[in-house]
Formats: C-alpha cells, structure tokens, sequence
C-alpha cells in the first residue's frame, strides 16, 4: 500500500518505520522545520508541507494513497487533515489519532475518520487487560462505534474448560476470532476445545457485549 503519515514527530516517525518493514510506500508529511528530518527515516518520501492545506496536499499526490494516517499531536489538525483525504482524495481508509479522548466524539465518519485510535483509552485497556479475568475489557473500536475488539480471559472455573467452541452460544452480531493460549495463537475451530486461562477475542458490536460475556458464563 501507499501510506501518508501527516505529522513526523515521534508517532509518525514510529509508524512510519513498522510500515516499510512491512514494504509499504510511505509518505511523511511535516510542517515544522524542527520535525522535518529525512535522514531519521531515510526509506519514506519526505514532504515539508501543511497536511491542512488542500494545495500542498495535491502537490504531494495524495489522490494515489491508499491510506492516510493523522498523526499530529493536535486533534484540530488530525480532522482537517482526515475531513480533506476523504472528501477531497477519496482516500479508501482513513486513520486518525486522538490525543485528548475528551474530544473522541468528533472523531467519526462525518468527519471522514474510519478509525480513531486514542492512545490514553488503549492504555487504559490494556491495564484493565492485564488485571481483569472474567471481565469484558473493549481494546479498539472499528468503523465509529460499529464494531468493537474485545477480550475476555477465561477464569480457572470456567464453566467452558474442556467444551468444543461450537458451544458458544453468541449473538448474531458477535464472532470469536482468536484464541491467546500459552504464547500460541489459535485461529478457533469449532470443535477446538477451551481451557482456564485462555484469552478469548471477539468482535462484536456494543449492544451484544453483554450477551458475549453471559454467553461465557453458562
């Protein structure tokens, strides 16, 4: 894919970097003369630009991305810059950071956002992932609140030990899609069995979480 990265602090240069290792195409975009540094991530195309301005935006072809990343420390620029890829580029997919999640609300299809990723709510999930067994803890949120990733470790009295997958009784919008057990990761089959301690992750939308989590009491 070809990526744009608005925004080369230390984010950008970071997602910039896993990117090529994966044989993206990666353009950053930076505005501030102190951040503009092709040498720190010499494989990308360095552009010194406003990603806010729809003319720089054009010189630098983002008509031919497949995926804009905002990843500027401020959210006003983050939705400019989101709001022109989708309206102006048609970008297929557009992702967003949010530094302050009091401001996530904005953070949505209107504002051409396809994901939003708020690195203070991930953190906090990832705690709550760390300490919580039994519990449902949400880890990303997918197309504006239309889908959640979410994560349940099994608790050593699970009433699943030893049942086959296929005995879940989950919700029309709810899938399980991976199973974490012993550091190996087990694409579910149905008739794959459970155990106490496995980290079990669903997809699902918000209004069937709770019946996920009672789905894994019975």
């Amino acid at each position: 894919m070809r990526v744009a990265i608005a925004g080369a602090g230390a984010v950008g240069r970071s997602i910039a970097r896993e990117l090529l290792d994966s044989n993206h195409q990666v353009m950053l975009i930076e505005r501030d003369r102190d951040h503009f540094d092709p040498h720190a991530v010499e494989q990308a195309e360095w552009v010194h630009a406003d990603a806010c301005e729809l003319s720089s935006l054009e010189e630098a072809g983002m008509e031919l991305c497949d995926v804009v990343i905002a990843a500027t420390g401020d959210d006003k620029v983050n939705l400019v810059v989101a709001l022109l890829a989708k309206t102006e580029f048609a970008v297929r997919r557009v992702v967003a950071r949010v530094n302050d999640p009091r401001n996530e609300w904005l953070f949505t299809e209107a504002w051409g956002v396809d994901v939003a990723v708020s690195t203070p709510r991930m953190l906090a999930a990832m705690v709550e992932e760390a300490v919580t067994v039994g519990d449902l803890v949400r880890l990303l949120t997918f197309r504006q609140g239309q889908a959640n990733l979410v994560e349940v470790t099994l608790p050593e009295d699970t009433p699943l030990s030893g049942r086959a997958v296929k005995a879940l009784r989950l919700p029309r919008d709810a899938a399980l899609v991976t199973i974490l057990r012993g550091g190996r990761v087990i694409v579910p089959q149905p008739d794959d069995t459970l155990e106490a301690g496995d980290e079990l992750l669903f997809v699902a939308t918000s209004d069937v979480e709770n019946e996920v989590q009672q789905a894994l009491l019975t």
